[in-house]
């Protein structure tokens, strides 16, 4: 069956830096747009970066523009988000949508980050 599974959420300290990971199964990972979404207490879930099937392009919110990277790696099925100079605003419980061009999507199940000292 398909599955994505997050990790890498927690907490951190502002400025601090984390890694997410989501590892995908069960669908051809490489045929499918990775992304990252967030969804904070009483706000809507919101796009944070999305990734090209091979790679080569990726979109950002404003709002993490500078300071997040998406990548992903078709050998080893898995999308990462690598997330530095972290604000509290950025506290949200972050997951990873495959996307497809027919239409067919799958979401993971979420990880929590939390920022704050």
């Amino acid at each position: 069956q398909v599955q994505l599974v997050e990790s890498g959420g927690g907490l951190v300290q502002p400025g601090g830096s984390l890694r997410l990971s989501c590892v995908a199964s069960g669908f051809i990972f490489r045929s499918y747009v990775m992304s990252w979404y967030r969804q904070a207490p009483g706000k809507e879930r919101e796009l944070v970066a999305g990734i090209s099937r091979a790679g080569g392009s990726s979109n950002y919110a404003d709002s993490v523009k500078g300071r997040f990277a998406i990548s992903r790696d078709n050998a080893k099925n898995t999308v990462y988000l690598q997330m530095n100079s972290l604000k509290p605003e950025d506290t949200a419980v972050y997951y990873c949508k495959a996307g497809s061009v027919t239409g067919n999507s799958y979401w993971g199940q979420g990880t929590q980050v939390t920022v704050s000292s």
